[in-house]
């Protein structure tokens, strides 16, 4: 979904996704008959505290790891496409009348807008999308509207400029995130219809659950548990600072009881975190079952990590790499990419925004 940016047919882009540990810039080119070729990507680490919960405190440092980042992607591609935070964007599904002019179905979306969203109109930047027919009414149509305060987009913009960027498409995360998603699942048994999809995202400080079923979101939830809790573990066993404990943990070179003492623990409670997010799930929908459990984010490259929830929970269980059906250029070291996959989603499903239809 685009907010308040260009319409027209979109130049060569590339995906970038401002986490709050790093900034991933992946670029994806068409290889011809439908195929995707994976042609760069770079993952840059952003200094502690630069951004929270999605917030950018220090622009120039996060603008200056952008650049640093595109310098190393060594892309002549400026044009850029970013995602605000999920939870900074409020989305909401209105019916209106079929068949109404652009402009009338502009002046209809504001005024609906205006009852769901709590702050002032001028305050943020809306956009909307017709989902198609209503269900019940044909004489209807499904609306999708999205708005978010300004400043999370003008923020983002203004990294991106800083770093000599040109922000083309500014989306939203778990719209992104669906996008590279979908790729996945399509690798699923008849793939993935009428299948109950639990998408499991471990980021530093929070784990979002997303349940989707046949491309549409039917449930969300964030728990406060992320990897840095793996960090924090590190410290307090070894004595090690966080920057220490963060490098070793990417790196290695752990003492030989790591696994037993910290990993393993940590591996557990990141299952039982699972299993209490489905569990919230089936009380507060009419499901009572979940299909297949995808796992993303940075904590899901931990080894073993799949097998641990999928014993937890006795749900199958797969670490989610959308580039598995795509194909690489020479200058990427597979090893490499398949470590990262997990971490690269909504990166990924920026990426893909420059194959829009126009």
């Amino acid at each position: 979904m685009q907010l308040d940016i260009l319409k027209a047919k979109a130049p060569p882009l590339f995906g970038l996704d401002i986490s709050s540990s790093s900034v991933k810039l992946v670029e994806i080119v068409d290889a011809g008959k439908g195929a995707y070729r994976v042609e760069r990507y770079v993952i840059e680490p952003l200094p502690r505290e630069s951004v929270v919960d999605g917030n950018i405190n220090q622009l120039e440092a996060v603008a200056e790891a952008v650049k640093r980042g595109h310098q190393r992607l060594a892309t002549r591609t400026k044009h850029v496409a970013m995602a605000v935070p999920t939870g900074a964007v409020i989305t909401k599904k209105i019916i209106v009348q079929a068949g109404l002019r652009e402009e009338d179905l502009e002046v209809q979306v504001e005024s609906e807008a205006n009852q769901y969203i709590p702050f002032a109109i001028e305050e943020v930047n809306l956009d909307f999308q017709v989902l198609g027919p209503s269900p019940s009414n044909p004489d209807e149509q499904e609306v999708l509207i999205a708005a978010t305060r300004k400043e999370k987009v003008e923020d983002r913009i203004a990294v991106a400029h800083l770093a000599g960027l040109k922000p083309l498409v500014v989306d939203v995360e778990s719209y992104a995130q669906q996008a590279a998603l979908s790729l996945v699942i399509g690798q699923l048994p008849n793939h993935g219809l009428d299948m109950n999809i639990a998408v499991v995202d471990v980021g530093g400080n929070t784990m979002n659950v997303t349940v989707l079923r046949n491309d549409q979101s039917v449930y969300s939830r964030e728990q406060a548990f992320g990897g840095n809790q793996l960090t924090q573990d590190i410290v307090s066993r070894y004595g090690m600072t966080l920057d220490e404990a963060e490098n070793a943990k990417r790196s290695g070179g752990l003492p030989d009881d790591f696994e037993a003492e910290v990993l393993r623990p940590f591996m557990d409670n990141l299952s039982m975190e699972v299993q209490r997010a489905l569990q919230f799930f089936f009380t507060s929908t009419q499901y009572n079952a979940i299909d297949h459990i995808l796992l993303t984010g940075g904590s899901a490259v931990i080894p073993g990590v799949d097998e641990a929830v999928q014993a937890r929970t006795q749900v199958p269980t797969s670490v989610a790499n959308p580039f598995a059906a795509m194909q690489t250029s020479p200058r990427i070291q597979m090893k490499r990419l398949m470590l990262d996959a997990p971490s690269l989603i909504v990166a990924c499903g920026l990426a893909l925004r420059r194959f829009d239809p126009v």
